[in-house]
C-alpha cells in the first residue's frame, strides 16, 4: 500500500504522539546526513521500498514517496521542533458537531432531560423521527453519540419514577454537586447500615416461601462487616437486635449513615443513637451512590454467598444465617480488597481506633425505647399502653402526667422515665386483676417531694385564715350587718329539732 497505514488506526491515548515519532524516525536519516543536490529523490524511493511497523497495531506496511517527501519538507521548515510539526493536525470542525442542527441539539437535550436513562441508541432512534418530521437531515448513530458524550449526557441508571419532593431533590443535588468517593480516616469513625432483599427464598417456619431481609453494619475505614444476619421483615425490632449485635461485638462507633427507611427512622431507633452519642446520618432519598460501599457489598453477598447456597433445597433462616456468618468473618473480612489493599480484618486491626466501650445487655437494650408522655389515672394510679394499663408505684401518684420509656415490639419491658435528665426511675408491670382481687393494699409510700411528703397533719378546727381576714376586714370597716339578727326562741328550737325526728324516721 501507498499510505494506508498512515490513515488507518486511531491510536487511542498517545496515539498522536506515536505517528510523530513514527514520521521522525522516517525522516530523520535525512535531517541528519542531508542529501546531495538532485540525490533527494533517490533516497525517497529507497525508503518507500522498505517495509516499516505500523506504530499503533504493529503491522508491516509500506510508505509512498509522495508521503515521506512531504514529512521531510515539513520537518526542514521547522528545525526547531520537528517532531510537532509532523504530529496529526486536528480537524478545524472537530467537536463542532456540524451533523447536528442547532434544532436537532436542542431536541436531543430536551430530550436527555426526560429520559437520562436511555441508552444512545434509544436517543439516536428517537431523534432521527424528530429530524424527518422537522425536515431535516437525520444525523447518523456515531454523530449523535459522539455528541452526547462531548457534552456529559451520558446513561444513568433509572431512577424511581415517583414525582415527589424527596425524587425532585435528589435529582437536582445531582445535576448540581458533584459525586465523589470518601473515606473515614480511622477505624470506627463511620459505619453503615442497610437492609437487603434476598435473591433466595427460606422456607419459613408457618410454611411459607419468603424472601429474607439481610442487615449488613459495615465499618467505612476498613470495610470490616461488624455483623450481618438475615431477617424475615425490615424493621425497628430486627434493625435492634442486629445492631446491638455489632455493638457489642466492635463497640461504639462515633457516626453512621443509613437510608431513609423506616425502621431506620422510628423513634426507638433515632432515640437510641441519640443516647449512646452515636451521630445518625441519613442518604438523601432516591440516592443509593450515597452509600455506595454497602451497595459493593450486597454484590459480594449475592455473587458469592448466595450463590452457593442456590442448589440448597428447603434453605431456612437459620441455616442461612450460619452460612452467613461463616462466610463473613472467615471470607470476606479476611479477603483481599482490592481498593484498600490488603483485607478488611488486617486494616481494622492496624488502624487507629477512635470507636467507645460498649454498654452491657441490659442499659444497650433500654437505650433502644421511645419516649412518650402519658396520663395517669388518678382513680387506680395506672396508665394506658397500646390497651394495656400499668400500675404506677404511690409515690408516683400526684404526677399527673408522666413519661415513659418503652419499644413498641417489647410491652414486658416499660420503664417510667424522668424527661429533663433522661434518667429511668422504675420499671412499671402491667396490672393484676386477679391479684389485686385478694383485698391485700400495700400502705402508701411518701411521696417523693420531701416538702409534702413531711407537711405537717393539721389538727385544728379553727377557722380558715381567709375566711378569718375577710371576717376581721368587714368588722374593721365599722358598717352595721347586712343582715336582721333574730333570736331563736326555745319554741322554734323544739320544732327544728321535731322536724329533724321525724325526717330521720321517714328515711
Amino acid at each position: 500500500m501507498s499510505n494506508g497505514g498512515e490513515l488507518s488506526g486511531r491510536g487511542g491515548k498517545g496515539g498522536n504522539e506515536r505517528w510523530a515519532h513514527f514520521r521522525f524516525g522516517v525522516i530523520g536519516p535525512l535531517l541528519a546526513a542531508p542529501p546531495e543536490r538532485g540525490e533527494l529523490k533517490g533516497e525517497l524511493k529507497r525508503l518507500a521500498e522498505r517495509h516499516w511497523q505500523h506504530p499503533i497495531t504493529g503491522a508491516r506496511f509500506r510508505l509512498g514517496i509522495s508521503t515521506i517527501e512531504r514529512w521531510y519538507y515539513l520537518a526542514v521548515r521547522e528545525p526547531k521542533d520537528p517532531v510537532t510539526v509532523l504530529s496529526r493536525k486536528v480537524r478545524e470542525d472537530c467537536g463542532g458537531h456540524p451533523s447536528l442542527s442547532s434544532v436537532l441539539r436542542e431536541q436531543l437535550l430536551v430530550q436527555y432531560k426526560q429520559h437520562p436513562s436511555w441508552s444512545y441508541q434509544l436517543h439516536a432512534d428517537n431523534l432521527v423521527v424528530l429530524a424527518k418530521a422537522g425536515g431535516e437531515q437525520a444525523p447518523s448513530y456515531p454523530s449523535i453519540r459522539r455528541f452526547m458524550k462531548a457534552h456529559g449526557l451520558l446513561k444513568r441508571p433509572r431512577r424511581s419514577n415517583r414525582h415527589t419532593a424527596g425524587a425532585a431533590a435528589a435529582e437536582a443535588r445531582f445535576e448540581a454537586l458533584e459525586v465523589r468517593s470518601y473515606e473515614s480516616e480511622y477505624v470506627n469513625a463511620l459505619w453503615h447500615l442497610d437492609f437487603h432483599s434476598s435473591s433466595l427464598r427460606v422456607l419459613a417456619s408457618d410454611g411459607q416461601w419468603v424472601y429474607p431481609q439481610l442487615l449488613g453494619v459495615l465499618d467505612d475505614h476498613t470495610r470490616l462487616c461488624a455483623h450481618a444476619q438475615w431477617y424475615l421483615a425490615e424493621t425497628a425490632e430486627n434493625l435492634v437486635h442486629g445492631f446491638c449485635q455489632a455493638l457489642e461485638k466492635r463497640g461504639l462507633p462515633r457516626a453512621l449513615m443509613s437510608d431513609n427507611g423506616g425502621a431506620m427512622i422510628a423513634e426507638e431507633t433515632v432515640q437510641g443513637f441519640q443516647r449512646l452519642g452515636i451521630v445518625h446520618e441519613r442518604t438523601l432519598p432516591y440516592s443509593p451512590y450515597q452509600n455506595g460501599k454497602q451497595e459493593v457489598f450486597w454484590a459480594q453477598v449475592e455473587g458469592r454467598l448466595l450463590a452457593m447456597l442456590e442448589n440448597c433445597q428447603d434453605l431456612t433462616l437459620a441455616q442461612l444465617n450460619e452460612a452467613t456468618l461463616a462466610w463473613q468473618e472467615l471470607e470476606y473480612n479476611r479477603k483481599l480488597h482490592s481498593e484498600i489493599g490488603q483485607t478488611p480484618l488486617a486494616r481494622y486491626l492496624a488502624g487507629k481506633d477512635v470507636g467507645r466501650p460498649c454498654l452491657e445487655s441490659a442499659p444497650l437494650r433500654l437505650a433502644f425505647t421511645a419516649q412518650l408522655p402519658r396520663m395517669q389515672r388518678r382513680s387506680d394510679g395506672t396508665l394506658s399502653v397500646q390497651g394495656v394499663r400499668y400500675e404506677l408505684p404511690s409515690q408516683y401518684r400526684h404526677l399527673s402526667r408522666v413519661h415513659i420509656r418503652m419499644a413498641s415490639w417489647d410491652l414486658s419491658y416499660v420503664h417510667l422515665g424522668d424527661p429533663r435528665s433522661g434518667a429511668v426511675l422504675c420499671r412499671l408491670y402491667p396490672q393484676d386483676k386477679q391479684r389485686n382481687a385478694d383485698g391485700h393494699r400495700r400502705s402508701k409510700e411518701p411521696l417523693i417531694t420531701p416538702e409534702a411528703a413531711n407537711a405537717p397533719v393539721a389538727t385544728s378546727d379553727t377557722m380558715a385564715p381567709l375566711l378569718r381576714k375577710l371576717v376581721a376586714n368587714y368588722a374593721a370597716t365599722g358598717m352595721p350587718p347586712a343582715y336582721l339578727p333574730k333570736d331563736e326562741s326555745k319554741k322554734d328550737t323544739e320544732n327544728n329539732q321535731d322536724n329533724q325526728e321525724r325526717s330521720v324516721t321517714h328515711e
